[in-house]
């Protein structure tokens, strides 16, 4: 089993802030935790396929898990399943989650696999994990500042309470775009909102992570 999954979903790839954030809070982590396993995905890198018209005939005439059209849908979800840990780093892109996370979610959130249709409405099948997500803008979507709505924190939050996942805490680097003092305030906050957030908790990234790409 590998500790964390993390997912990486900007263009920007390593250079992206919340990659080099995350990375950075994974190098700390493994420095406390020596025998730390990481598996990295890099959804820009190597962008996943869309649903194809097989997969949803077989989501519709409730083939098995080993028909062909779950082949990247299995894979995906074994990922999960095989990490206790899920760290995501991606940028906000008009409002909401960039087009090759939404893809992940696409393939991972699967009717009798990784959720079930109850009375109340979906429930999730996978076990819970600490989550964190780091969300890099260019602009400001939260606190005073802000001035442009959030669509990605609550529709993130439900996609992964859909397939069980409810530990699930953000850090936040806004305002990425307003020259390096910006940037500084941006890192400068997301520090502060460590704190919070119980994974990472006393872990503090390299300061040679700060840089100003989303």
């Amino acid at each position: 089993m590998n500790d964390f999954l993390f997912l990486s979903a900007s263009p920007n790839q390593r250079t992206s802030a919340a990659y080099r954030f995350a990375d950075a809070l994974l190098e700390r982590f493994g420095n406390k935790h020596p025998a730390t396993r990481v598996n990295r995905r890099d959804l820009a890198a190597n962008p996943l396929p869309p649903l194809s018209a097989a997969y949803g005939a077989a989501v519709a005439q409730h083939t098995q898990a080993d028909d062909p059209a779950f082949r990247q849908s299995e894979q995906l979800i074994a990922e999960l399943e095989r990490s206790s840990h899920l760290l995501i780093a991606t940028p906000m892109h008009n409002f909401t989650v960039p087009a090759a996370l939404k893809l992940w979610i696409d393939h991972v959130l699967r009717v009798g696999r990784s959720f079930a249709p109850g009375p109340d409405g979906k429930v999730g099948l996978l076990a819970d994990r600490p989550t964190c997500v780091i969300v890099s803008s260019g602009g400001f979507h939260q606190g005073p500042q802000a001035r442009q709505p959030d669509c990605l924190s609550d529709y993130l939050r439900l996609a992964l309470r859909t397939i069980g996942i409810r530990d699930c805490h953000f850090i936040y680097l806004q305002g990425l775009a307003g020259g390096e003092e910006a940037v500084a305030a941006a890192f400068a906050s997301a520090h502060e909102q460590l704190s919070q957030t119980p994974l990472f908790a006393g872990v503090e990234p390299a300061s040679t992570a700060l840089v100003s790409s989303t």
